[in-house]
């Protein structure tokens, strides 16, 4: 059974997805032609690899007039984050914490 997140480990696997989710990071809401520009690969392959962003649920859509619309959708990174490493930063952040208030009772006395 593959679930949501193996599709969104699956979808981030490839450097090509990454660059186009850089470039909707960069700028929401382009059509495919505008996805395309500054990044060498073919329309075909521009469309395979969105196809795979989609069904990652990493790209939403949105059709206006004759036009697709290509958005980053942020949520299921989001859920990688707070499942894979906010676990791992709490207890580096609890440390520094600790720490702070050690250092600020030292200097009180």
């Amino acid at each position: 059974m593959v679930t949501d997140e193996d599709k969104v480990f699956k979808a981030l696997a490839d450097a090509n997805r990454r660059q186009l989710l850089d470039r909707l990071r960069e700028q929401n809401g382009l059509i495919l032609s505008q996805l395309c520009e500054r990044i060498d690969m073919s329309r075909q392959a521009v469309t395979k690899h969105l196809v795979l962003l989609e069904t990652a649920n990493l790209v939403v859509t949105q059709r206006q007039g004759r036009e697709k619309l290509h958005y980053l959708n942020p949520a299921p990174i989001h859920e990688i984050y707070t499942r894979w490493i906010g676990k791992f930063e709490q207890g580096r952040i609890q440390a520094l914490h600790n720490l702070k208030q050690a250092l600020q009772e030292n200097d009180d006395d």
